[in-house]
């Protein structure tokens, strides 16, 4: 007999707490070492109990569970409790938090080993991922609020860890900003389920939401729209992404974390679970997959013109993120929760692998300094190459094919050709940015002393994470199929195969297609490719795409300087000016009147009369 999920649940985010508290009560008097050790071990004990429930979840009936803790506040009918709740989509996003996670945790002690404040960095790390667990867990919207904020929380001071460094400080900012105008709209879309349907519990929402509302009602179309904001902010999606490539300041552990495991999908997870809403709200539910479709092209772009390696990266992140958006948007959640799995394998994969070549280059991370490192770094070379692969979704073996498969058949068995359209061009910019990537980084010269010194990390807790996630990243992840049978709607693809065995192959061709193209603009036309970039349209492209499109700037234009302005206005406070009006005419009437006060006879008799016939000038005047 196992132990009963009342004690599993609880513990895979109590484990995370328990490190938190230790290390942060410790107050950096632990060692590197033991620092190091509670932190990877409170979640390595984390992922042990996730393994134990999927064990005994696989071996019962599969029916979803809840456990009440307590009764969070009661007050009238709002009585929300702090409850967590199992099926196979919460079991799913509790496996690649804590398995995933894990490993990232792992990498760290290696990553940043020699770094100060590293009890801050696990403290943070430990908090991070219990916030993600809260988020996944929880049974109602205010549970999931609360992890939703930790997480907002625990990326600022995550993404900010160097704050020696000013940009690093507002990068975080940033971050906070821009997540928060979308926890404004989720509060708010809570605000607003809770009124209309009188709980906040996700499964009582979604069993009254149809009885309540009718397909395509003006108020159910309205709570998508507020869920779908709040979904955005946290998963970088049009227009509220550009916090996510700044996020590349926080240490190379931290983006993968934030990149592929956990943050950037929450957005993801919360569409797919208040799928009932959606699917009353039609039109918001195809706006979904718009604004995913944008987001690929608009970030496979961007990568293209990328020198950062991390940055690629992020803008990969934004582009998969959207992928799993267009899926959700036909109604697909299962294949968006697939790709969100497979996506934690191979993105977190290249995160680690950049970061084994930025410790291994002395910090260097630009691949106009980089180059020639395929030898030097065999481990990082091999851990970019299959994560690269499942990344442009090389056909039959990689983990990435099958998920962005599945994707793309969804979205032309709903009869969605412009998102199909988009998906496939987004395919063929992923296999362009990523050869790029690889080349760039690992072949041709190497361009600085930081490369030509490299030094190739060596250990278990550097080499066990890349060797995981690298057969997680091959066709083998693909076999983990998410247990959501009867726990999401069915796909529109659901028993119809017409067409599927053709659009895997144009699908591939696509990726093919996009690599055969990069190895010949990079690897046989580098130098015409430089001068494109450096004169005329292609720099005024190249320019464009290195900005990603120009958001920050018409954000700044629009926002950030008729704040600043409306600051300087408002720096000498006018209103506290003209409120203070009436303190300083009183004051001035008083020292008027105290000058009369002389103690003078004359005086004082020469007022009596001279008040005493204005009085009676008036008096006749008037008459």
């Amino acid at each position: 007999m196992g132990l009963p999920m009342t004690l599993l649940l609880p513990l895979t985010f109590l484990l995370p707490l328990a490190g938190t508290l230790i290390l942060s009560i410790s107050r950096g008097t632990l060692s590197e070492r033991a620092s190091a050790f509670v932190g990877v071990a409170s979640i390595g004990l984390s992922a042990l109990v996730t393994g134990l429930i999927f064990l005994q979840f696989l071996a019962g009936d599969g029916a979803p569970q809840t456990v009440t803790l307590w009764t969070w506040i009661a007050v009238g009918d709002f009585q929300p409790t702090i409850g967590l709740a199992l099926d196979g989509l919460s079991l799913t996003m509790l496996g690649v938090i804590t398995g995933v996670g894990f490993l990232i945790h792992l990498f760290a002690a290696w990553y940043m080993r020699g770094e100060e404040g590293i009890t801050r960095f696990y403290a943070f790390m430990n908090l991070f991922v219990f916030s993600m667990i809260l988020l996944v867990l929880g049974d109602n919207l205010l549970m999931l609020f609360l992890g939703w904020e930790g997480v907002g929380m625990c990326s600022y001071l995550l993404i900010g860890y160097y704050y020696q460094h000013s940009t690093n400080g507002w990068a975080a900012f940033k971050a906070f900003i821009v997540t928060r105008i979308g926890d404004v709209f989720l509060a708010i879309g809570m605000f607003l389920i809770f009124l209309e349907l009188g709980t906040l519990n996700i499964a009582e929402i979604l069993q009254r939401a149809p009885e309540v509302w009718a397909r395509g009602d003006t108020m159910v179309e309205l709570a998508a729209l507020l869920i779908l904001g709040g979904a955005m902010g946290k998963s970088a999606q049009l227009p509220l992404h550009t916090w996510l490539a700044d996020a590349m300041a926080g240490p190379t552990p931290v983006s993968a974390l934030i990149h592929a495991a956990t943050m950037v999908t929450a957005g993801v997870y919360l569409i797919a679970r208040m799928n009932g809403i959606f699917t009353l709200a039609p039109d918001v539910l195809y706006l979904v997959g718009v604004i995913g479709a944008l987001t690929l092209l608009m970030a496979g772009f961007a990568a293209l013109a990328q020198t950062d390696i991390k940055r690629v990266l992020a803008y990969s992140t934004m582009s998969q993120i959207g992928y799993m958006f267009l899926a959700l948007g036909v109604g697909a959640f299962d294949a968006a929760i697939f790709h969100l799995m497979t996506h934690a394998f191979f993105k977190a994969l290249l995160f680690l692998s950049a970061g084994a070549v930025i410790v291994s280059c002395h910090h260097e991370q630009d691949m106009s300094r980089l180059g020639g490192l395929w030898r030097r770094l065999p481990l990082a070379y091999a851990g970019f190459v299959i994560g690269g692969a499942a990344l442009a979704a090389l056909p039959l073996i990689t983990a990435g094919f099958y998920s962005k498969d599945e994707i793309l058949w969804q979205a032309l068995a709903s009869g969605n050709g412009g998102l199909l359209l988009a998906g496939l061009i987004g395919a063929f910019l992923t296999s362009l940015y990523t050869l790029r990537l690889i080349i760039g980084t690992f072949h041709g010269e190497t361009k600085s002393d930081n490369a030509r010194h490299a030094e190739a990390g060596r250990g278990l807790v550097h080499g066990l994470p890349l060797v995981v996630l690298a057969v997680l990243s091959t066709f083998l992840g693909a076999w983990l199929q998410p247990p959501l049978a009867d726990v999401l709607p069915a796909s529109p693809g659901e028993g119809v195969h017409a067409w599927h065995t053709a659009l895997e192959i144009i699908a591939s061709a696509t990726a093919l297609a996009g690599i055969a193209l990069g190895a010949w603009l990079f690897l046989r036309r580098r130098e015409w490719l430089a001068r494109l970039a450096g004169q005329g349209w292609g720099a005024r492209l190249w320019t464009l795409w290195n900005h990603a499109w120009g958001f920050d700037a018409f954000f700044d234009r629009l926002l950030v300087r008729p704040y600043r302005g409306l600051v300087r206005l408002l720096s000498g406070d006018p209103l506290d000016g003209l409120i203070g009006l009436s303190t300083r005419l009183a004051w001035l009437f008083n020292a008027g009147l105290t000058r009369t006060q002389t103690g003078k006879m004359r005086i004082y008799a020469t007022s009596m009369v001279f008040g005493a016939t204005l009085v009676l000038l008036v008096l006749v005047l008037g008459a």
